[in-house]
């Protein structure tokens, strides 16, 4: 069991607190072998934030720039990071309760159909979503995603080929056209392979562009944090977790905004 397990295990102890997302999910999913860090979604309570925190206390892990685990900051979309040793290595571990693209209904979904599962990760449908980001190495990701969604109204929503999309729309031509208005590509189906591979490419562009103007808004809004960052961190230095946390909240207020608008 690898300590990214291990971990999920002891955060959701008697009750489904943390769900693993991004690059683990991907492990997961079997679309990678590793992946060099922790992501999960956790739930927008207290008591799931302080279980959580408790886990890392145990480990001795301490924060790295960003946002305090607390629920303030999390509803505002912040992550927050931390980091122990484990074995001799770096664990580095994120942690959030709004993941970026994924609405509300689809959130709650999630937590439905992951309760009971050992372990809990992010499904295909979200993971694509969540993969829509600034690095252009996570679209592959998605089209391998997309190959494993059984409804076709999905498949059409995230595929990254294509020649599948062709094949999709030309057995659902309905249900693409009817998707036109959420995915405009889709009317270039019509257009011929060539045509509909520009469209993806310029898709790509189009949400690489849309999630950094996203990363942009939280850059900005932690401006004074981050020049504030070095003296809160030689502050933190050798203390607790738990104390460590409570003296980085009353730092972070009045300086980190809990919205980054």
């Amino acid at each position: 069991m690898t300590v990214y397990l291990e971990l999920t295990s002891e955060f959701n102890a008697g009750r489904l607190r943390a769900i693993i997302c991004s690059g683990q999910a991907v492990v997961l999913h079997r679309l990678a072998m590793a992946s060099k860090d922790g992501d999960w979604i956790l739930r927008e309570d207290p008591e799931a934030l302080g279980h959580v925190l408790a886990v890392l206390a145990r480990r001795n892990a301490r924060y790295r720039f960003g946002a305090p685990l607390d629920l303030g900051w999390l509803r505002g979309g912040w992550s927050a990071h931390l980091e122990f040793s484990h074995g001799g290595l770096r664990v580095r571990t994120d942690f959030f309760t709004r993941p970026p693209r994924v609405s509300d209904s689809e959130l709650a979904r999630l937590w439905r159909e992951q309760e009971g599962r050992n372990p809990p990760f992010t499904d295909a449908r979200i993971l694509a979503e969540m993969k829509k980001t600034a690095r252009q190495k996570d679209y592959p990701f998605i089209g391998e995603l997309a190959r494993r969604m059984s409804d076709p109204r999905d498949r059409l929503r995230f595929s990254r080929s294509a020649d599948e999309l062709i094949e999709l729309a030309g057995a659902e031509p309905a249900l693409a056209s009817e998707l036109a208005a959420e995915r405009p590509l889709l009317t270039r189906v019509g257009a011929g392979r060539r045509a509909l591979a520009e469209a993806l490419q310029l898709e790509m562009l189009d949400l690489i562009e849309a999630d950094e103007h996203r990363l942009g808004r939280y850059r900005d809004a932690s401006a004074a944090w981050a020049g504030l960052w070095p003296s809160v961190e030689r502050e933190l230095s050798g203390r607790p977790l738990i104390e460590a946390h409570q003296t980085l909240v009353a730092r972070a207020r009045g300086t980190l905004p809990e919205a980054s608008t």
